[in-house]
């Protein structure tokens, strides 16, 4: 009996902690993506996507070649004219997977109106590269409906320099002329709805 009481508080206190749990660390990533002290801390979690100050998206990130899971090379360059979603996630990242059906909702929503997720796989909590088989299987078992790729650490290390954060998930919004209008970091109920906020207010432009 008590040996049952005590797995019953082990598992309240654990379920507490993942709830409150909004962003995974990656000390790789964090540690190769150099952040430049100097750039501006480009987010707030802000929903106003036509006064938000924000420049066009980095050269070093549109212009930067994606490999694909399939093995296909794509650049976020050549999807300008689509409101682009870029998420950085990682299979082992508790609230990244937390918000992927909202992101498939989304996906779903608007895809008929130039919207376009791309998720970008950051690799393992080690920071090495995610087996592609890995990734297509867990991309099956949750049904995702974007496009997945990998987000390399000089990418990843781009990503970081905007946020100034090593942490996962990010989330950047991008419109159809290439600029960056909302950068949303960490997971959450509070984080995705803002997301969806400005998504729809973008998409409505």
């Amino acid at each position: 009996m008590k040996s049952l009481f005590k797995n019953a508080i082990l598992f309240i206190a654990l379920s507490i902690a993942l709830s409150n749990f909004t962003a995974c660390s990656n000390t790789t990533s964090t540690q190769n993506g150099s952040i430049d002290e100097t750039a501006p801390l480009a987010s707030n979690n802000s929903t106003d996507t036509k006064n938000s100050g924000y420049p066009n998206a980095p050269a070093e990130i549109m212009q930067s070649e994606i490999k694909d899971v399939d093995g296909n090379a794509f650049k976020l360059e050549d999807k300008k004219g689509k409101v682009i979603l870029v998420n950085l996630w990682a299979i082992w990242c508790v609230p990244c997977i937390a918000e992927m059906p909202h992101l498939v909702e989304m996906q779903e929503k608007y895809r008929n109106k130039g919207f376009e997720i791309v998720g970008l796989n950051i690799g393992d909590d080690e920071g090495r590269h995610e087996p592609e088989e890995n990734v297509k299987a867990f991309a099956e078992k949750m049904n995702l409906n974007y496009q997945l790729g990998y987000a390399d650490d000089k990418l990843t290390g781009e990503f970081n320099k905007i946020t100034r954060m090593g942490g996962i998930p990010q989330s950047f919004l991008i419109n159809r002329e290439g600029k960056l209008i909302n950068v949303f970091q960490g997971g959450g109920s509070r984080i995705v709805n803002q997301m969806k906020e400005a998504v729809e207010k973008v998409m409505n432009e």
